[in-house]
């Protein structure tokens, strides 16, 4: 059975209103070694965003800006992307290679949890059960 995104997830997810500042953000994510922050939606129907440590070094810093006056909705990815709780890690693994990020949140109605690469590499099983291998041993019962 594949893992499934629920089990490996972080469901410690640490949110910022879009309307805070960089320097805000900032202060949010060292002392939880955390490399980004969910924002929070302004309305049910209203899509979660996702700001990245990466984006306040590309977007603020290689230009000087202030944190102090930037705000995290100026340089937020939105609507972030999301994964089903239920997909299997392989699928977001996929995903994460199809589309070059790193980490999505997990929603089920509500904001569930994150999941990210470091997830998969620290605590899936795909080490000791890669798929292709998993494949040819079923495919030898038969």
């Amino acid at each position: 059975m594949m893992m499934k995104a629920r089990e490996i997830m972080t469901t410690d997810v640490v949110t910022i209103r879009g309307s805070a500042t960089v320097a805000e953000a900032t202060k949010k994510m060292p002392s939880l070694c955390l490399r980004a922050l969910i924002v929070d939606r302004r309305s049910e129907a209203d899509a979660y965003g996702i700001v990245t440590e990466t984006d306040i070094i590309y977007k603020v810093t290689a230009y000087g800006k202030d944190p102090k006056t930037v705000r995290v909705y100026e340089i937020m990815n939105k609507p972030c992307i999301v994964v089903n709780p239920d997909l299997g890690v392989e699928y977001v693994a996929r995903l994460f290679a199809n589309t070059g990020i790193r980490r999505a949140t997990v929603i089920d109605g509500e904001l569930v949890g994150i999941i990210s690469i470091t997830d998969i590499l620290s605590k899936s099983d795909f080490v000791e059960k890669p798929k292709a291998l998993l494949l040819e041993s079923e495919i030898e019962k038969a």
